[in-house]
């Protein structure tokens, strides 16, 4: 991997085209043709995500890629809020709900580091309650569950790799359906403690480490944050990632003084969604994390607060001399921490792809159907954003928008589009 370190010198060489809001001054651009970049490349990048805008497929955007440890291309499309027709800003603030999910894996592995757990150690060590879970099995003929006892004891490393057994409030089984009733959903959860309280008194939905599910295993290790650090959520991810790495507009909730820089939801707001209503992606739900800390969602951040801190992964662990992590632990974090019963996850419509501790790890670029380099790794969120970190290419890649349903596909040819414009 090659290790180029942001720095707070600016590049005199701006590219004329890319409009860099006052407060990302100090970091560091380039011509893309310095960092083996093709410009007529990014400007077919340009013109995609213009096109999608004139279409209505997202309602704007923001597009970061970096190489080299240089911003190459930062460059806002379309609007960030439809109603008042305020265009979209580079430094616009975004909801980034799943995004949450690797934050809270990287503080954790601060805690690892700091030799306060194992990664195989049993959950029920540090979450007494989760002692002697039970597993559903099936339904009798009244339709009540049937259980059995569980293999092995869950780990916290199956928290952090979603296959812990966890699954999330719906209507598709009966396990799904408990949560629904109990209220395990973001529209009813006070705090991390209560949900923790729900989850032990409920079976596994599969036994550990025999599937992944993408389900509630960022609140688990959010939990344990707070456990094993003495402090709540927020301030410990305060005080030991985001003021460290300069990413001063990444937050739960988003102070009155930067409103005016959130980008606004495009998309249908009723509640409870058709067929999840177990999934509320209200804005105003989102505003609850504001007081409500969780690992699952609940972060707002910018562009580039989130290319600081994938370029600190790509830096194996350090930026601007503030090392947050050891490179072991970013090397053990991005590689494929599935089982080999599981091997990758196809099962779940991803082939080619595996998954680390807390990132999406691409393990065969012909598998997935996409141009990508063995090793990449990163995650998206549920309002089309994503953040992808390339060790091979030296690369990072952001996007940026504010619209549902999810577009994966659009993601997906963003990644085509981005991988395209290497030209060395």
């Amino acid at each position: 991997m090659v290790r180029r370190r942001l720095s707070y010198a600016v590049s005199l060489a701006l590219l004329a085209s890319v409009a860099f809001p006052a407060a990302a001054q100090d970091l560091p651009a380039a011509q893309p043709w310095e960092l083996g970049l093709s410009q007529d490349a990014l400007a077919r990048l340009d013109a995609k995500v213009d096109g999608a805008v004139r279409e209505g497929r997202i309602p704007g955007a923001v597009v970061l890629i970096a190489r080299h440890g240089r911003i190459a291309h930062y460059k806002a499309f379309g609007m960030s809020d439809l109603e008042k027709r305020r265009p979209m800003q580079p430094d616009d603030i975004f909801r980034i709900y799943s995004q949450t999910k690797p934050v809270m894996s990287i503080a954790l592995m601060i805690l690892f580091e700091e030799g306060k757990f194992q990664l195989t150690d049993p959950l029920e060590k540090y979450i007494p309650s989760f002692k002697d879970l039970k597993v559903f099995v099936g339904t009798d003929d009244k339709g009540g569950m049937i259980v059995e006892d569980a293999k092995r004891k869950p780990t916290v490393q199956d928290a952090m790799r979603h296959t812990l057994g966890l699954t999330n409030a719906g209507i598709r089984g009966p396990v799904e359906r408990h949560y629904l009733e109990q209220g395990i959903t973001f529209t009813k959860l006070e705090s991390l403690d209560q949900e923790i309280d729900l989850l032990s008194k409920n079976p596994l939905a599969y036994q550990p480490g025999e599937r992944w599910l993408y389900a509630k295993g960022a609140d688990v290790q959010a939990y344990l944050i707070e456990r094993l650090s003495g402090m709540p959520l927020d301030k410990f991810l305060e005080q030991r990632l985001f003021r460290p790495l300069g990413m001063n507009d990444t937050s739960y909730g988003v102070p009155s003084s930067k409103s005016n820089r959130v980008a606004q939801y495009d998309g249908p707001v009723e509640y409870p969604t058709p067929g999840n209503p177990g999934l509320d992606m209200r804005p105003e739900t989102y505003d609850r994390f504001a007081t409500r800390p969780f690992g699952t969602e609940g972060l707002s951040s910018t562009a580039m607060d989130f290319a600081r801190l994938s370029q600190m992964l790509l830096n194996g662990g350090d930026l601007d001399g503030v090392r947050i992590l050891s490179r072991k632990s970013v090397d053990l974090m991005t590689q494929n921490n599935l089982p080999s019963s599981i091997g990758d996850l196809s099962a779940s419509g991803k082939p080619g792809t595996g998954f680390g501790l807390g990132f999406s790890v691409a393990l065969d670029a012909a598998a997935s159907g996409n141009v990508i380099s063995p090793g990449t790794f990163g995650w998206t969120g549920a309002a089309t954003t994503s953040f992808m970190i390339d060790p091979k290419e030296d690369l990072v890649a952001v996007f940026m928008a504010q619209k549902w349903p999810y577009d994966s596909a659009f993601l997906s040819e963003f990644q085509t589009m981005a991988y395209q414009a290497i030209a060395d």
